[in-house]
């Protein structure tokens, strides 16, 4: 279990893989592990059997090295308003799921707290190195316990109040997540309109308030965008879409191969596919039902889900969640190890050329 208090020195390098649920696995985690990163585990949407499992299998590849598992924090239950407009959304998926053959999702009662009670008592009698947490905060005994487990935990965080409310919850560290991140926003809230921060104001002016170590995520592609976040004050950088190409992903080969084609030529925030605020490609689907995907997360998850793996089993693109941040042109379809021995020659070069 690790011997510090700062996740981002448990590796040879300030890089850390993002989770990207539905995206990454354990052979992604490996590979970035092994080459020198912190490579992650993402629990969400995951049983806590299915993710005791993919642990071993990581374990298995990686022996006593360290890595992460990133959790979804609970929701509140749907109100009866929230239920009414799940199910006309619901209503207006049918024609999309008849057209990629699937079906509509039926959410299960209690899906809003994505099985964390079982997870956290996984994570506490099997403890693991580093627990990240998205869309909030666990409670503070949770927090206490997993550091008494020897568990470095880390709290993304998307604005500088809910930096400071991390900070004051007793974490080891704050993943800081700018506007420019592909996949969900992980912050607290669920706002009707989004507004968030761009990565290098946000995280200029949560250094201002903690001295908490800083994980740096939003659009990150390069080494030198590496450097140029951590002399805003970043500890390491967290990259995902920069590994979405890799053989070692597992995304459905319709979403890589969206990446590099010039038909997908915008990124957008949307709720369409789950109800949060996500960044991904615009597309037929983002197109059709953006105005009218209620927010309520993650009921609208679970009914667009089927919808999803029916179009990726039919290889269609515009059926897809194509989660990408903002600088997903840069995306190369090579193997983890090598992405990574490129951003070390570019970090190098970068601080060569400023010396």
């Amino acid at each position: 279990m690790p011997t510090t208090t700062d996740p981002t020195r448990l590796t040879a390098l300030p890089i850390v893989q993002a989770p990207m649920a539905g995206a990454a696995g354990s052979a992604l985690a490996a590979a970035v592990t092994r080459a020198g990163g912190l490579g992650f585990l993402a629990a969400g949407y995951r049983s806590a059997d299915a993710l005791a499992a993919e642990i071993d299998e990581l374990r298995a590849l990686i022996g006593d090295a360290p890595f992460g598992v990133n959790a979804f924090m609970p929701h509140p239950a749907p109100t009866r308003a929230q239920d009414e407009l799940t199910r006309r959304y619901a209503t207006s998926l049918a024609r999309a799921a008849a057209h990629y053959g699937g079906t509509v999702g039926t959410p299960a009662p209690g899906c809003e707290r994505d099985d964390w009670d079982a997870k956290l008592a996984l994570l506490l009698a099997h403890p693991v190195p580093v627990v990240s947490f998205t869309f909030g905060l666990p409670d503070p005994d949770a927090i206490t316990a997993l550091r008494a487990a020897g568990t470095l935990t880390v709290a993304t965080v998307t604005t500088p109040e809910e930096a400071r409310v991390a900070a004051d919850a007793g974490v080891d560290a704050l993943c800081v997540q700018g506007a420019e991140a592909g996949g969900h926003q992980g912050g607290f809230a669920n706002p009707d309109a989004p507004a968030p921060y761009g990565l290098l104001t946000l995280l200029t002016l949560v250094a201002a308030g903690t001295e908490l170590p800083l994980i740096a995520a939003g659009g990150l592609m390069t080494g030198r965008q590496i450097e140029a976040v951590r002399l805003a004050g970043a500890s390491a950088a967290q990259l995902g879409t920069a590994f979405l190409r890799c053989p070692e992903a597992i995304a459905p080969a319709a979403h890589k191969a969206a990446l590099a084609d010039p038909a997908f030529d915008r990124s957008v925030l949307t709720r369409a596919f789950s109800g949060r605020w996500a960044r991904g490609l615009h597309n037929g689907f983002v197109a059709r039902h953006e105005a009218e995907a209620p927010g309520v997360y993650p009921y609208v998850h679970h009914l667009v889900s089927p919808i999803r793996k029916a179009a990726a089993a039919r290889g269609q693109a515009h059926g897809l969640a194509l989660w990408a941040g903002q600088g997903w042109r840069l995306a190369r379809e090579e193997p983890a190890a090598e992405v990574i021995s490129r951003l070390v020659e570019e970090m190098a070069a970068t601080r060569k050329a400023s010396a």
